[in-house]
């Protein structure tokens, strides 16, 4: 029997649901990023987001499944082209309510995590519904025969992930870049009513034979011919395989966080590393359904297959981070992954050999990392439907049960990692736990007795690969270019964190990046000490951003003051590794004095979200160097973040940035109605109040035995120096600024 995929008719549609799977991971990247201002940025956000998209998506499946079983194959169609219609128009006001209402004007509902994570699950609730019901109605509508079905669904999932992999790739690169976000999602808008409106053509054109085909019901040994196994015997195991199914879905969201755990510190992530790694995920599963369909049509043992599958999947994904490890540094080819691991930062988009760092970081080894097994995934598809479907008439039904059943295994798999086992285990534990998971996959399959002999070696190879993961600080030692045994290392499901001697300093490296150096000194202690010298009295200090600690014990300099600072911190080892720092030998001078300092409060915390929900006021607001392509740096150098800060200001406060591109110097001095420039225009302090240039006085603090006391002599020279040619600052050329929807220098807008 010709395969359907040859069938006009199911290209078209198949066209449609390309359509829809790039509109919906528009919407994913798009709105992620808002939902992140609702609650914060850090893993442990981003995991409850997850959730809440996945959820949905599962509700979805199973409701499209149910609805399947109830309509004749044209009007399941019909039903796919409002799904199509109904997210479109959820599109439309999605910026609106997501950002401007439920963000902007009622922030409140998300001060508490239980509430936020509700309020997001309820915000997210009718687009993701309705996304998760396609594929289920569209199996309806195109099933045909059950010899054919696994060809046609394995069609459908396979051009819709193409889609997803398109969606996630354009959007960083070309929509968000150049378009901002509320436009990106007009983009996926416009593709989603593209879809319904042609998915109700084709349902109209459809002829009554066409429309009747999908009712007919198959006999028992057309079911048995189709699949190898007796219906009643397929029947009994559909409970299996929905099991089977929803265990596929945890490891398979498990590999993809720690894949992306991985790479955000191998590849020094920025704000095109997540829809560029999603992409290649999706397109390698897209490959493996494409090329499962003419395989499941031979097969005669799907379960076998399925479970082999899961074994090499899981396997090669374990093997591959030992051998990272294992590898030796100097290795031709591999030696130019190490150098960069070791290196400060990688060069801009636009930067000269950027073509060359991006296909080495971004391709071959994201595809050597997870190629093979994304293609496996995908394979793994048309086999699970080769096995399961037996009628038409209830293949959208299975199909959304299953679905359901994945999805479920996806979002546990999303907070098992998430929330618990990269604090608990790490990145390495997690993945020899996985191993183990395979090998649980293997003892499945020496259930039949053909092919016991394989899955038994299958089982021996996970289990030597869970033996031989390296362990966490072996693992990070590598991905961080180095092999000192003085180096302190720390993971948790905040991010992770380094240490590293260098000469007669400490690199203090968070997610692949080194920001700063110890001992303190440089632009980060004018960054901190300039403003608390300026003010009057800066009573009440709040520092975005801990690193290595320079920036928040520099403001703290002000001993003639009763000082409160607090320092917030998305990554929760910087702290500990800065405490642990303090008792080695010869420990940089000055940490210890600011871990123990009394005036200080430490707090794990997105600051941005954190000065937005607890409404306290300060006199000095400070944001820590960041660089600003980091991912979601746009977040502290917005519109928006500089006017919150200014509301946040007690009467005569001033708020400090380090200013690294034109555009944010033009977006500061668009929020403040009064701006200061130091450090040669490195650094803008801004007020709501005339800020009063007053170098005598200046000097005076800076020179204040307490205060040369406090920083040293020398730092507090170096500060004065920058200080004293302070200056009103002078526009710059025009430019448009960066705003929380279109985040211009994180994703080097071109000016």
């Amino acid at each position: 029997m010709s395969s359907p995929v040859r069938d006009p008719r199911l290209l078209l549609v198949g066209l449609c649901f390309f359509l829809s799977g790039a509109a919906a991971l528009v919407y994913q990247v798009a709105w992620q990023r808002i939902l992140a201002l609702q609650t914060g940025v850090g893993l442990y956000s981003v995991a409850v987001i997850v959730a809440a998209f996945m959820a949905g998506l599962g509700l979805g499946s199973h409701l499209g499944g149910v609805a399947s079983a109830r309509v004749p194959a044209r009007r399941a169609l019909v039903l796919f082209a409002l799904c199509e219609l109904g997210v479109a128009a959820y599109g439309a006001l999605s910026c609106r309510l997501l950002y401007d209402w439920l963000y902007v004007r009622w922030g409140g509902l998300f001060a508490e995590p239980l509430k936020a994570g509700l309020v997001q699950l309820a915000s997210l609730a009718v687009p993701t519904v309705l996304m998760g019901m396609s594929l289920p109605l569209l199996a309806r509508a195109m099933v045909r025969d059950v010899a054919t079905a696994s060809d046609t669904i394995g069609f459908l999932y396979g051009i819709n992930v193409l889609g997803a992999a398109a969606g996630a790739l354009v959007t960083p690169w070309v929509l968000i870049r150049y378009a901002g976000i509320r436009a990106a999602v007009m983009v996926a808008v416009a593709a989603n009513v593209l879809a319904g409106m042609a998915a109700i053509v084709l349902a109209r054109t459809a002829g009554r034979t066409d429309t009747d085909a999908g009712t007919a019901t198959p006999t028992a040994a057309a079911t048995a011919t189709a699949t190898g196994t007796g219906a009643g015997e397929r029947r009994e195991r559909f409970g299996e395989w929905i099991a089977l199914y929803a265990l596929t879905g945890l490891c398979a969201l498990s590999l993809e966080m720690l894949w992306f755990r991985l790479l955000e510190i191998a590849v020094k992530s920025m704000a095109f590393t997540f829809g560029t790694l999603l992409a290649l995920y999706l397109l390698g599963s897209a490959i493996g359904s494409f090329a499962g369909i003419p395989l499941a049509r031979r097969l005669r043992d799907a379960r076998s297959a399925f479970l082999a599958c899961q074994c090499l999947l899981l396997g090669y994904a374990a093997a591959v981070v030992t051998l990272l490890v294992w590898l030796p540094p100097t290795l031709p080819g591999y030696r130019w992954f190490y150098e960069v691991w070791g290196g400060y930062r990688v060069l801009g988009v636009g930067a000269d050999r950027a073509l060359r760092w991006l296909v080495r970081l971004y391709i071959t080894l994201p595809l050597l990392l997870f190629g093979p097994p994304t293609v496996l995934m995908g394979l793994s598809y048309p086999i699970l439907q080769r096995a399961v479907q037996d009628d038409p008439a209830t293949s959208g039904r299975k199909v959304g049960l299953l679905q359901a059943a994945n999805i479920a295994g996806c979002v546990a798999g999303s907070l098992i990692v998430g929330l618990l086992a990269l604090s608990w285990i790490g990145t390495a534990g997690t993945f020899r736990l996985l191993a183990t998971v395979g090998v649980a996959f293997a003892l499945l399959g020496l259930r039949p007795r053909t092919h016991r002999r394989a899955f038994a070696l299958l089982a021996v190879f996970l289990a030597a690969v869970a033996a031989a993961v390296p362990t966490q600080r072996a693992l990070w030692l590598r991905l961080h270019g180095t092999q000192d045994a003085a180096s302190l290392l720390e993971e948790d499901a905040t991010g992770v964190v380094a240490l590293i001697p260098a000469h007669d300093r400490w690199k203090v490296w968070a997610g692949g990046r080194t920001h700063s150096l110890l001992p303190f000194g440089g632009i980060h202690t004018t960054l901190g000490a300039a403003p608390a010298l300026m003010h009057p009295a800066p009573r009440e200090v709040a520092i975005v951003g801990l690193g290595s600690g320079d920036t928040a014990a520099s403001a703290g300099c002000r001993l003639d003051v009763d000082q409160h600072i607090t320092v917030f911190e998305l990554y929760a080892p910087e702290h500990r590794l800065l405490s642990a720092l303090v008792s080695v030998p010869d420990p940089p001078g000055k940490l210890g004095r600011l871990l123990a300092d009394p005036r200080y409060r430490f707090r794990i915390a997105d600051g941005r979200n954190a000065l937005e929900r607890d409404g306290r006021l300060y006199d000095v607001i400070e944001a820590d160097a960041l660089w600003p392509t980091t991912p979601y740096s746009g977040n502290l150098y917005s519109l928006e973040f500089f006017r919150m800060c200014g509301r946040r200001l007690r009467a005569g406060g001033l708020v400090t940035t380090w200013a690294p591109t034109e555009r944010v110097r033009a977006t500061f001095m668009t929020a403040f109605p009064h701006v200061v420039e130091i450090a040669g225009g490195q650094i803008l302090v801004g007020s709501q109040a005339p800020i009063a240039i007053d170098p005598e006085r200046w000097h005076a603090r800076a020179y204040d035995p307490a205060t040369l006391a406090y920083l040293g002599a020398p730092r507090a020279s170096a500060v004065w120096v920058e200080i004293r040619a302070a200056r009103p600052a002078a526009p710059g050329p025009p430019l448009d600024f960066n705003q929380d929807l279109f985040p211009r220098d994180e994703f080097q807008t071109p000016d």
